[in-house]
């Protein structure tokens, strides 16, 4: 039987994923002082039995001050730390899909309303805002505060705080990590030229402004089980002139390879709020392929991919290696199962909901018995 590029295994390092479908990490904002709630426990459940090959939890800030509103996940605390006991063990015990955890740090685009208050914008006095740090002192945008510029006192800090968030992640049990370095967070406004105007051992040339971000990977693929995959979410170009551009990210790609990075999510934008994005489906694609072309690295695709036959052909073709789905399993938790059903192929799926998936089984007892 032929397996449809989607559903076939993909293997990193010691992990060895079912299929390539990848729930993609999506900031829910709601939890409380950075642990993990209720909410998580249902919206990532459901992702465990979904059929995917692999979750990822949403950006999990490293440190107090590396959040992005109130209500973001956390990892920089032994309550952190406990309150996702519950949703490694539901994968555990129920769950067909591979957990990993993407580590991230707003930097300047922190301390900011939940999207859905005051869509997103800057917190003001009277909404328990936070000072904010950066690769440089340039506010974000209009109405944005001015972020502290990290010196070298501040980047151990943040490194620090990554590798102590790596090590929870690890006695957690998460089977990936991958750092956030994109979308105009922390790690990505050190590779920015908009965001990165620092005169030191740090800013101006290609290789200072990767020189933090790679310090940050350096210090956590150290940490981080040899066994288990680390991978980078890049934005592979700023979509504004003079900013971080495909070429950037394919040598800061190539840098990543040789330090030991196992996959690369090719994602792009948020940096300023002057981008003009070419926005359709799989839109972020080509990048994609460009990366891991550059690289010889496995890419994760990722971006507006609704469509289980426009992914496959994605893999198929050579344009990605897995697909991040994001809004594509918010608007249907099941979205593995249809992919399988409209390909040809089969996904895991829990006995429970086993007259619901249509599986080989369930296809067979229809042809026997008349339906199930």
């Amino acid at each position: 039987m032929n397996v449809p590029a989607l559903l076939s295994p993909l293997r990193l390092r010691e992990l060895e994923l079912p299929n390539r479908i990848v729930v993609s990490p999506m900031c829910q904002y709601s939890a409380v002082d950075g642990c993990a709630t209720d909410w998580h426990l249902v919206h990532l459940g459901q992702y465990a039995v979904s059929g995917a090959g692999l979750v990822i939890v949403e950006a999990t800030h490293v440190e107090r001050r590396g959040r992005i509103t109130h209500g973001c996940l956390g990892l920089c605390s032994d309550e952190n730390e406990a309150a996702l006991v519950r949703v490694v063990d539901f994968f555990r015990r129920h769950g067909n899909a591979r957990l990993g955890v993407q580590l991230a740090h707003s930097g300047r685009k922190g301390s900011a309303h939940r999207p859905w208050e005051e869509r997103g914008d800057a917190l003001k006095a009277g909404h328990d805002p936070w000072p904010t740090v950066a690769a440089s002192a340039l506010a974000f945008d209009t109405g944005w505060p001015r972020p502290e510029a990290l010196d070298s006192q501040g980047m151990k800090t943040v490194c620090d705080a990554f590798v102590q968030a790596t090590r929870r992640a690890a006695r957690l049990g998460f089977e990936l990590v991958e750092l956030h370095a994109a979308h105009g967070y922390l790690l990505h406004s050190f590779l920015s030229p908009l965001s990165n105007q620092r005169g030191d051992a740090h800013g101006g040339s290609l290789d200072n402004r990767m020189r933090f971000p790679l310090e940050v990977f350096d210090a956590v693929r150290a940490e981080w089980p040899r066994e288990r995959p680390l991978g980078v979410r890049i934005s592979a170009t700023d979509w504004v002139d003079g900013g971080w551009t495909l070429d950037d990210s394919c040598e800061f790609a190539r840098e990543l390879k040789a330090r030991g990075c196992d996959f690369i999510t090719v994602s792009s934008g948020g940096m300023s709020l002057q981008q003009k994005i070419p926005l359709g489906e799989g839109y972020q694609l080509p990048l994609a392929a460009a990366v891991r072309l550059a690289a010889g690295l496995p890419v994760m695709g990722v971006g507006m991919l609704f469509d289980p036959a426009h992914a496959n052909q994605a893999i198929a073709t050579g344009q990605c290696d897995m697909a991040a789905i994001a809004r594509g399993m918010l608007h249907d938790p099941h979205w593995p199962w249809r992919a399988a059903a409209e390909l040809g192929g089969e996904v895991g799926h829990p006995p429970q909901y086993i007259r619901g998936y249509l599986s080989s089984w369930l296809r067979g007892q229809r042809a026997g018995h008349g339906g199930a």
